[in-house]
């Protein structure tokens, strides 16, 4: 397989009431340690998430989302976790969680160009 690349993936999602377990994807995680590759991704449906519960806070859920871009770019408003490795970072995002964000847990495959696979697995597991 020269050429393609091993990479990791996990979809985010929202769970709006984390004691009911349902949740909307709104996003995707992506990972490839030999290409040094992390990057995250995501939309929220609004209108969606409201129709699961009308109490959920949009601007605090965007803020927490935005901790995704943060990790991912290394950006210091990540905090000490921005500082750490690529797959210690990728680990940190994925690990399990009983929030009201949290990731699916980690799938693998092979890519040659993982942006184009990046978005199509965006568009097949976050977009209506």
């Amino acid at each position: 397989m020269q050429g393609k690349h091993l990479y990791e993936y996990a979809v985010i999602r929202v769970v709006p009431r984390v004691e009911r377990e349902e949740f909307i994807n709104v996003g995707i995680i992506m990972f490839s340690k030999a290409t040094k590759y992390l990057k995250a991704q995501y939309q929220v449906d609004e209108n969606k998430l409201r129709l699961f519960s009308s109490e959920l806070d949009i601007d605090t859920l965007y803020a927490n989302l935005n901790v995704f871009d943060f990790i991912c770019s290394g950006n210091a408003e990540g905090g000490y976790i921005a500082t750490l490795d690529i797959p210690e970072r990728f680990r940190w995002l994925t690990a399990v969680r009983s929030t009201s964000i949290q990731t699916s847990r980690p799938h693998s495959g092979f890519s040659g160009d993982l942006d184009a696979t990046f978005e199509k697995l965006f568009r097949e597991m976050v977009l209506p």
